[in-house]
């Protein structure tokens, strides 16, 4: 059984953005499982520790970068022969903020606080008064009743 399988979330690859000033690719976020993976590849194929960012953001795209839902790149080696430095930089930054936005930190007291309003701001009443199908329906409360 794979680990999306065992997961009670839906998979993280359904949230998507498009990349800025490039017609037809997007972003993704990335599952934890895979961010990992992206930084174990990337320390891989680092030599020196001034190489460290570069290899980790490269790996990271090879997994966020797509085109029609297909990865762009098999892995990191290949974003670093085909993108820039600066292009690196730029997609990672982008990847970063989109992943901040569809993830946010609970150490984000602003996307937290954000969170929490949308969800007390949805319809909760929905099935007022049904207390279980095999019980029936249980009259609703109403004032200083409850």
């Amino acid at each position: 059984m794979s680990r999306q399988e065992m997961s009670p979330f839906p998979p993280c690859g359904t949230r998507r953005t498009a990349v800025l000033a490039r017609p037809g690719l997007t972003l993704r976020v990335l599952s934890a499982w895979e961010v990992l993976e992206a930084r174990r590849e990337g320390r891989a194929m680092e030599e020196t520790g001034r190489e460290a960012a570069l290899c980790a953001n490269a790996c990271l795209l090879s997994k966020a970068l797509e085109r029609e839902g297909k990865p762009l790149y098999p892995d990191g080696e290949a974003v670093l022969r085909g993108l820039t430095v600066a292009e690196i930089a730029q997609l990672a930054r982008q990847w970063a903020e989109f992943s901040r936005e569809a993830d946010p930190s609970p150490r984000d007291p602003e996307a937290v606080d954000g969170l929490k309003k949308a969800w007390s701001t949805r319809l909760t009443r929905a099935f007022s008064g049904v207390c279980s199908g095999r019980l029936g329906r249980c009259p609703p409360r109403r004032g200083s009743e409850r």
